[in-house]
């Protein structure tokens, strides 16, 4: 018995109806998030690495990440290095194994301003997912949205053929230089925007279409469509669901697991907000940048000084916990011998 299309809209969860308009990513480390909402793609960084390493059913992972780093030896700190870097693309292995699209594996965050230890960072993690029979095409790196960081997805991209993922990303400022260095996709940060708005002025709670974040990405979307950028939008770090419908439309939507399962559950009739047509419309005026201008823009937007600097600590301060999980269990490894 067929269906009509309008009893068959009202039978689709608001996830579902999402995906007619945007690609559907998945930011978690946990694999079975991602067999259960079956994203095109999914993200990972250091804090989600963190939290999935600690989980008993993925220590495996992490014991042959440790038999790698100590089986190439070198220094403790060296050893330790490759470690984390086999660890994520361990992860990345696993994730691929589950979606039809792309996994974004993350250089260290403590290299943020270092553009040539990025590069080299990011060719070795590139060499770790070919030696396990995974071509680039399938990985998206991602970096920092630093001058540095920007310019090493620009070197990258255009050099070594390597799909860049620029992420904390807050500052219009950010985005053009982005699009400028023609990398394949930036992250917005939607939610952390909405945080930094409610610590930092009078209001404390925003409708959708008034959030702060969502009304960053969508200039941000705008601005690519109407001067052609071929740069993919990926809004991110999302508070709650109203922020992802508020974005319909957008080229793709990295969501956590508890706001897919919300999203899933929900009913409701959703409809694109953003599209070519309107961006195409807009008022925007094409911007120029160099570092000196790109610097001094992103420096007049406090919020995104703040969060970006507060973001790189953030992933640094879990990158360090990683690794002293990872000392910990070599160690105590190393006694059992």
């Amino acid at each position: 018995m067929s269906v009509s299309p309008v009893k068959r809209q009202r039978m689709e969860s608001a996830l579902e109806q999402l995906k007619q308009y945007t690609v559907v990513v998945a930011d978690t480390g946990d694999f079975n998030a991602i067999e259960e909402y079956k994203p095109q793609d999914a993200t990972t960084n250091p804090s989600l690495i963190l939290a999935a390493a600690r989980m008993p059913e993925y220590q495996h992972l992490l014991k042959e990440a440790i038999q790698y780093g100590k089986g190439l030896g070198g220094t403790e700190d060296e050893q330790v290095t490759n470690v984390m870097e086999k660890l994520f693309v361990n992860f990345g292995l696993e994730i691929l194994k589950k979606i039809p699209g792309r996994v974004s594996t993350e250089v260290d965050a403590r290299l943020s301003f270092d553009k040539d230890e990025m590069i080299l960072r990011a060719c070795r993690l590139i060499q770790l997912y070919k030696d396990a029979g995974i071509d680039k095409e399938r990985i998206l790196i991602k970096l920092s949205s630093t001058w540095e960081g920007i310019q090493a997805g620009k070197e990258l991209e255009e050099k070594h053929g390597i799909h860049c993922n620029m992420t904390l990303l807050f500052s219009f400022a950010q985005a053009v230089a982005c699009a400028d260095a023609h990398v394949t996709l930036i992250s917005p940060f939607v939610g952390r925007i909405l945080d930094w708005y409610k610590e930092n002025t009078e209001k404390k709670s925003f409708e959708p279409s008034e959030d702060p974040g969502v009304q960053s990405v969508t200039k941000i979307y705008n601005y690519y469509k109407k001067f052609d950028y071929k740069t993919v939008v990926m809004g991110a770090s999302f508070r709650n669901s109203g922020e992802i419908k508020a974005l319909a439309g957008c080229d793709y939507l990295t969501i956590s697991p508890a706001l897919l399962s919300e999203l899933s559950k929900d009913s409701s009739k959703i409809k694109p907000t953003l599209s070519v047509k309107e961006a195409k419309a807009s008022d925007l005026q094409k911007v120029q940048l160099d570092e000196k201008k790109f610097r001094w823009l992103h420096n007049e937007d406090r919020m995104a000084v703040e969060k970006l600097s507060d973001g790189i600590r953030k992933f640094a301060a879990d990158a360090i916990k990683l690794e002293s999980m990872i000392k910990e269990k070599m160690f105590s490894a190393n006694n059992g011998n």
